[in-house]
């Protein structure tokens, strides 16, 4: 990650959020600001993940989906800024070991638990985050934001933080543990947008 190109991208975003959509952020103070986190936030625009990383305390390195590196300037620029690719085809080995390089170092990693933009509120979310979640031994802040998909309209854009989440601690995290802290997360992601 390019640190200096990633704060002077955080802020020129910060402020065309604020001016075009009127953005705001609140519970920032819920994100800690010293070792590994695991933000999980639900997925509506491709405006989510700018959005949520500028009024996010840390810098957030992101699963991407791999074809969007292909893609003349959006590939690079996303590289530098800390973003890096995930094949949702099947082949998430390679972005797993990342996410756990990123997070073992004391980063920050922003996931989207569903996976992909879920405008119609169908989609099922998946236990990657639990499973990174387990394996790094991160909390994990939920997020959410809401307005995104109203970008193009110029209508309001929030985005909130919610307390850190843990799984339990003491023994390896099994499939039930993962699907349980799954729906615990999907649940403050689901509390924070009606308090929105």
């Amino acid at each position: 990650m390019n640190a200096p190109l990633y704060d002077f991208a955080k802020t020129l975003v910060r402020v065309i959020a604020k001016v075009v959509w009127r953005a705001r952020g609140s519970g920032a103070e819920n994100v800690p600001l010293e070792g590994p986190v695991i933000v999980a936030c639900n997925h509506i625009s491709y405006l989510d993940p700018p959005v949520m990383g500028c009024f996010c305390p840390r810098r957030i390195s992101y699963m991407a989906k791999s074809e969007l590196f292909a893609i003349p300037v959006l590939g690079p620029a996303i590289r530098a800024v800390g973003a890096y690719p995930v094949d949702r085809r099947g082949g998430a080995a390679a972005a797993i070991k990342r996410s756990l390089k990123v997070l073992r170092a004391g980063g920050t990693v922003g996931i989207f638990p569903e996976g992909t933009r879920n405008t119609s509120g169908e989609v099922e979310p998946q236990t990657g985050v639990a499973l990174l979640a387990s394996l790094a031994g991160a909390p994990v802040v939920p997020a959410c934001i809401r307005g995104s998909d109203r970008g193009r309209a110029f209508g309001r854009i929030d985005v909130a933080f919610g307390p850190p989440l843990r799984l339990p601690a003491g023994g390896k995290a099994t499939r039930d543990d993962l699907a349980k802290f799954t729906v615990e997360i999907m649940r403050a992601i689901e509390r924070l947008a009606e308090r929105l």
